[in-house]
């Protein structure tokens, strides 16, 4: 397999399990909170950590280095506009994702406590829960136009 095809291999696997990895979690974490049991909420959200930290972080270190990688191999500058969009836009999904890392664990840690007392949920669980359902969207719609910008690669000025 010539490097070109490697790299492009491995960028779109990254790409998909980013996708997937997220919505994934989302629809978990989504599902465990609508439970309003404490214990439940806990044992989902130890795994959505995990998955966070084997799947999506991986994701995010590979991406980065395999997209540079392709647009030195393709010949594309990375000041292309639909490279240097995406690059921006891989930025801003960061900015949400890293904060919804610390909440994700946080949630857990209040789930384990509430499910350990036999207590429900305290406040300041569902006050990060709507934080963190709230950041979800504009970086799963980030990684959407992603996705968009990779395939279409449209002429953009900058």
């Amino acid at each position: 397999m010539e490097l070109y095809h490697l790299l492009k291999w491995l960028h779109v696997i990254g790409a998909a399990v980013l996708l997937g990895t997220g919505a994934g979690i989302a629809f978990f974490m989504l599902m465990a909170h609508r439970t309003r049991d404490a214990k439940t909420v806990a044992e989902v959200a130890s795994i959505v950590v995990l998955a966070d930290y084997a799947f999506t972080l991986s994701a995010v270190v590979a991406q980065p280095i395999t997209g540079v990688g392709l647009a030195y191999v393709a010949g594309y500058p990375l000041t292309s506009g639909w490279i240097f969009a995406s690059i921006a836009l891989y930025f801003f999904t960061g900015a949400f994702w890293v904060p919804v890392v610390f909440m994700q664990r946080r949630m857990r840690d209040l789930a384990r406590v509430a499910a350990r007392d036999g207590a429900p949920l305290p406040d300041e669980y569902h006050r990060l829960y709507r934080r963190w359902f709230a950041f979800g969207f504009p970086a799963f719609f980030a990684v959407l136009a992603i996705f968009w910008l990779m395939i279409a690669r449209p002429a953009v000025n900058l």
